[in-house]
């Protein structure tokens, strides 16, 4: 696994020190921004992960949400419908789409 992992860290290094030449951003408003294209790139993946997480982490909550009220509703209603296996497919259903 490191050697995977150093082979990453080389590739990304390497990437880096390939695209050192400066670039220019012109935001709104006539602001302009000067860094070098390698700090450009990440800035943007930094950005594209925080909203990623931002827009993802309510779904996330409501699901956790739902299976902890869920866990706690299934110990304390049990059914008699427990065991019965009769309404699952008799063979598991293939899903390989002809692949």
């Amino acid at each position: 696994m490191w050697l995977l992992n150093a082979a990453i860290f080389f590739v990304l290094f390497a990437f880096a020190l390939n695209n050192q030449d400066s670039v220019t951003l012109h935001l709104f408003f006539g602001a302009s921004w000067q860094a070098p294209l390698v700090l450009v790139i990440l800035v943007a993946l930094v950005i594209g992960v925080f909203l990623g997480v931002a827009v993802m982490l309510p779904l996330w909550l409501r699901a956790r949400r739902s299976r902890r009220a869920g866990a706690s509703s299934s110990v304390l209603h049990s059914t008699a419908f427990e065991g019965d296996t009769t309404l699952l497919p008799p063979e598991p259903i293939d899903r390989r789409h002809g692949l």
